[in-house]
């Protein structure tokens, strides 16, 4: 037999815990001036994860470049979304407009805070910012054998749509989606990375506090 009252004297400390841990979160989109950390926190989890091999590491660090960052954050700046944790960069999710679709490319947890809540605060804050009427559907890449995001996933909404074998520098990849409802008529334009728009984001750049 469990003793429900020893349960519930064990759990209220932790319940309390969790409460003040997310009350120090806060989530906006990423200001000019933190795009080289949050370049800088991305390149290394790429570098330190054990799903990829190494081409596919070199291509992602090379292409999620601080001009690739702020050509999305020009698209929509919700589309570096940060978390912070007592005002500080604690986390990020980067994603991007794919034809009436929603494409997650990266989300991570810097190191110093991964025994916070920042990770489900994270997934709470993307839903709510882009669960909008503007997608059909949100979409992300994961790889088979890792088991906690695709966990992740699924507490979330989303359901595995097939295994693509192969499908990027010789890796399996999982296709995870969940369904939005569109209601905002018209499909995003894409990004701009032309050299032009690399000239204007640089003034942008000189501008930014």
């Amino acid at each position: 037999m469990t003793d429900a009252m020893t349960d519930a004297a064990v759990a209220a400390p932790e319940a309390t815990a969790a409460r003040s841990s997310v009350a120090l979160l806060a989530h906006r989109p990423a200001r000019h001036g933190e795009i080289k950390l949050i370049v800088s926190q991305l390149h290394a989890v790429i570098d330190e994860s054990p799903f990829y091999n190494e081409r596919f590491k070199a291509f992602e660090k090379r292409r999620l470049s601080a001009g690739y960052l702020e050509a999305l954050m020009e698209a929509d700046p919700w589309h570096v979304l940060t978390v912070t944790h007592r005002q500080e960069v604690a986390g990020a999710i980067i994603s991007g407009p794919e034809f009436g679709s929603l494409f997650r490319y990266w989300s991570w947890v810097a190191p110093q805070f991964r025994d916070t809540r920042v990770s489900m605060y994270g997934m709470r804050a993307f839903e709510e910012t882009f669960d909008n009427g503007r997608f059909h559907k949100v979409f992300t890449y994961v790889r088979p054998e890792n088991e906690t995001s695709l966990a992740l996933l699924r507490r979330y909404g989303y359901r595995q749509v097939c295994l693509l074998e192969k499908h990027l520098f010789g890796l399996d990849f999982v296709l995870m989606e969940k369904p939005y409802t569109k209601q905002v008529e018209g499909y995003d334009s894409g990004i701009r990375l032309g050299r032009l728009a690399a000239a204007r984001r640089w003034l942008k750049r000189l501008a930014a506090p």
